[in-house]
């Protein structure tokens, strides 16, 4: 186990290497800078003003030196400084990732209280009025993108109780109940989606394994229904599922720029969008970065969890 563990996260350091180099591309292919949309918005071009802009932001210097340096910043803690707003990039980012964080955190909790038990009903209750049910449930999930659902629950909040949740960020610290009910309801638009995929999952992995012949087996031995459907059936179902769920959340962490946008959160995802317009290569390289090291640690937390859920599971 523990040589696996080092070889994932000697591949996951090459990863993260290998996407660092194609979000320092793809930035610099992508047309205009910094220096070219503040001197467009001022309707004004002097060339040697335009110049002394470009040094003093390090842009006129080689590609190649410009990846260097902002890669040993990075392994050494500095993420630069903002072309925008001209101040630490850290500052920027540092508040906005909490917030997203959470909103991701609460989403995956509804998908989970939501999708795993709806797709266990689902299975253990197969061609019932139930299952059908619960499979419309999971198509209209499907169907429905997050921020149109959250448009509709800020409309019914409005029309309905004549309330919303503040369009200004509160912070936990400031006041608890406010916080909650103002990550509640993206959390909902949000994690309905992701708990139709994942009650989908559930429900089709659970049915091949209740096919199994040591399910045949237990169900000849007298065991109730209960004990062979949580004990020897869901434990070995949840494997597929497990993969989902960290898929979900690591497409969260990034994926959140419209929720982010109509509850008016200060979120990563949407702040991300703004750097890309401004070309704050800053900003937009390490928050790229960020979201790649979610991904890459959720994807080797997973394969561990394999191990844990399915003893017969080894990583040699």
């Amino acid at each position: 186990m523990h040589a696996y563990l080092l070889r994932r996260l000697a591949g996951s350091v090459l990863t993260l290497l290998g996407m660092s180099m194609i979000i320092f591309a793809l930035l610099r292919l992508a047309p205009g800078n910094i220096v070219d949309i503040l001197f467009d918005s001022a309707g004004y071009v002097d060339p040697a003003d335009k110049q002394l802009l470009m040094r003093d932001l390090g842009l006129d210097r080689p590609l190649v030196v410009q990846y260097v340096s902002w890669l040993g910043n990075l392994l050494r803690g500095d993420l630069g400084k903002s072309y925008h707003y001209d101040i630490a990039a850290w500052e920027i980012i540092r508040p906005r990732i909490p917030v997203t964080v959470e909103l991701a955190l609460l989403a995956i909790v509804v998908t989970v209280l939501i999708g795993v038990p709806a797709g266990v009903i689902s299975a253990i209750r197969q061609d019932t009025w139930i299952d059908y049910a619960f499979r419309v449930f999971s198509l209209a999930g499907l169907s429905m993108p997050a921020f149109w659902l959250g448009m509709l629950i800020i409309l019914l909040l409005v029309q309905g109780f004549a309330w919303m949740p503040s369009l200004l960020y509160v912070s936990p610290f400031e006041d608890l109940r406010a916080h909650l009910l103002q990550f509640l309801f993206p959390a909902l638009a949000v994690g309905y989606r992701s708990s139709a995929l994942i009650m989908r999952i559930t429900r089709s992995s659970l049915l091949e394994v209740l096919r199994e012949d040591y399910i045949r087996t237990a169900w000849a031995k007298g065991l109730p229904e209960r004990a062979v459907v949580f004990r020897h059936a869901l434990k070995n179902a949840l494997l597929p599922v497990v993969t989902v769920i960290g898929i979900e959340f690591a497409f969260l962490i990034g994926g959140l720029v419209v929720t982010e946008t109509v509850f008016n959160l200060p979120g990563v995802a949407r702040f991300l969008v703004e750097a890309i317009l401004w070309r704050d290569y800053p900003v937009v390289q390490n928050l790229v970065m960020f979201i790649a090291i979610v991904v890459v640690t959720t994807n080797l937390i997973v394969d561990v969890l394999y191990a844990w859920l399915d003893p017969r599971v080894r990583y040699e």
